[in-house]
């Protein structure tokens, strides 16, 4: 093989989306590594250093043990054929609208407690599950109208769903800012690819926002509520205010009056119809939770119940974040929709189960463990890199709260060439892809978040961690830009039928039209 990659280094027990164990370039990445091949390792490198300056000057920053440092954006990026994206969006969608129809029903009639798919107990003792929120109908029915489904590709390179995220799920900023990024830093290469673009990502929020608006509402008023710029994703939430042209809040510039919700402008208040809120549930409402928060609105809740605003996403969605739940939500697909999940969980062992938690006590060295309610990575517990006494506190912990914790194979994530000091090396990558609901179809981004580790053999991804991203290149066709001859402009002879169009779905914008609306997004994140 020759290439950027000849002397790169494969593991046959992992799977490497660029580099197969016999040397040969996959499928999608062949064009690249010649093109890297040309440029040459330096100017590969440069070209990723240049990145990261960029995106020093943006702005474009995460949290990192309290210090906000730029978000590192590696040079090479993740390519995904269109048959496997084809899949990868067809098992996002189905499991989106299985959980939509679980939250729903927990919220309410609870029939698939009645009909003993899962156990209440399950349901109820969760710290997400907020019986406040009981009852309360969404204006055209969705809870989840964004989600973020982490995926990770096993050792035979098949997709797996490792967590749902429908509470609040961050990170679709650095889509689109990767994106840019990516294509001022690498024309010549993003040139060559046909990439599906990522630049409809606000206007479909956008539109779901303003379908989620109460009845009656024709011209519904949309803000985003932030905590406030020391928030680690303030960068995010600025940024989609702006692309979608709404009012970037914080919980002092909203007040409920009579049951709606009322927003402080210059010219007096202002109602409210959605909330599109980056605000934890526990501080939302100091009515309904903590009464010692600043960064909600006092009320907020029961202008909801009463249907006078609509939050997005719903309080208590959390209960489908509970990674306990997590190992139900395929009895959940089969359950409402009378389907096979389409992507599969990886296997998972609830130590709350008196079998589970025998046999995994036998084996904390083997396994990874996980706390139900965690985040970020945070708390997690990888057996075989884990101390002795690690795993000792890490028993008693188990012991004292089985139902707080579950337990899973390692699994070797798939790996993407990344560049590092020694040069290009295989790193450890899972994939978010984002999904909205408008109530009539689930649409999901092409691409999401490539979330990369950035330690040699490290398997937590997480940018809290000290993860980076990757631009994630889902392609259309073949993926090769060809060029294409101007058409011959043909003489109209008059008394001939006229021509008639096909109507072009809203939904689904046209390659072109899409690219515009590319160049459109990238000039307002460029002015962020």
């Amino acid at each position: 093989m020759t290439g950027a990659f000849t002397d790169y280094p494969t593991t046959p027990s992992i799977y490497d989306e660029t580099v197969s164990t016999d040397g040969g370039v996959r499928p999608g990445y062949e064009q690249i590594s010649t093109q890297f091949d040309t440029f040459g390792l330096e100017d590969v490198r440069n070209r990723g250093e240049y990145v990261s300056k960029s995106y020093h000057d943006q702005g474009v920053t995460f949290d990192f043990e309290g210090e906000e440092r730029p978000f590192p954006l590696d040079i090479v990026p993740r390519v995904i054929d269109a048959d496997t994206w084809s899949h990868v969006e067809a098992g996002v969608a189905q499991r989106v609208k299985a959980l939509e129809a679980f939250l729903a029903d927990i919220y309410g009639p609870m029939q698939i407690i009645t009909d003993k798919v899962i156990p209440r107990h399950i349901v109820t003792s969760s710290s997400h599950y907020h019986r406040v929120a009981f009852d309360i109908q969404p204006g055209n029915g969705v809870r989840v109208h964004v989600s973020g489904i982490d995926l990770i590709r096993d050792g035979e390179g098949a997709f797996r769903v490792l967590e749902d995220n429908v509470r609040i799920p961050s990170g679709v900023s650095y889509v689109l800012t990767n994106r840019r990024a990516m294509t001022s830093t690498l024309p010549e290469v993003v040139g060559t690819h046909r990439i599906r673009p990522v630049a409809a990502y606000p206007s479909r929020l956008l539109r779901a926002l303003r379908a989620a608006a109460p009845s009656g509402i024709t011209d519904p008023e949309v803000v985003v509520l932030t905590p406030g710029p020391y928030n680690s994703a303030y960068f995010e939430h600025s940024l989609l205010a702006r692309l979608m042209g709404c009012r970037l809040v914080e919980g002092r510039d909203l007040v409920t009056q009579g049951g709606r919700v009322m927003m402080r402008t210059t010219h007096g208040l202002q109602p409210v119809h959605v909330i599109y809120r980056r605000v934890d549930d526990d501080f939302l409402d100091p009515v309904a939770f903590r009464n010692d928060s600043v960064l909600g609105c006092p009320g907020v809740l029961n202008a909801a119940r009463a249907g006078n605003v609509t939050i997005a996403n719903a309080v208590g969605n959390g209960v489908a974040d509970d990674k306990l739940m997590y190992s139900y939500v395929p009895d959940i697909i089969r359950y409402y929709l009378g389907e096979e999940p389409i992507l599969p969980n990886v296997d998972t062992w609830r130590l709350e189960d008196p079998t589970h938690r025998e046999e995994v006590m036998d084996r904390l060295d083997e396994l990874v463990l996980k706390p139900v309610d965690g985040s970020g990575g945070k708390g997690i517990v990888i057996g075989p890199q884990a101390s002795r006494a690690e795993l000792d506190q890490l028993r008693e912990t188990v012991s004292a709260s089985p139902r707080g914790w579950i337990a899973q194979p390692v699994v070797q994530l798939s790996t993407v060439p990344t560049m590092v000091e020694d040069g290009l090396r295989p790193r450890h990558v899972d994939l978010r892809p984002f999904a909205i609901n408008d109530g009539e179809k689930v649409w999901v981004l092409p691409g999401g978040l490539t979330r990369v580790a950035l330690g040699e053999g490290e398997l937590i991804v997480n940018s809290s961690r000290g993860g980076g991203s990757k631009d994630t290149w889902v392609l259309s066709g073949d993926g090769r830009r060809t060029r294409v001859e101007p058409r011959t402009q043909r003489q109209v002879q008059i008394g001939t039928a006229p021509q008639v169009a096909l109507k072009r779905s809203e939904a689904e914008p046209a390659e072109q039209e899409q690219q515009q609306q590319q160049q459109r997004t990238d000039q307002e994140v460029a002015s962020c």
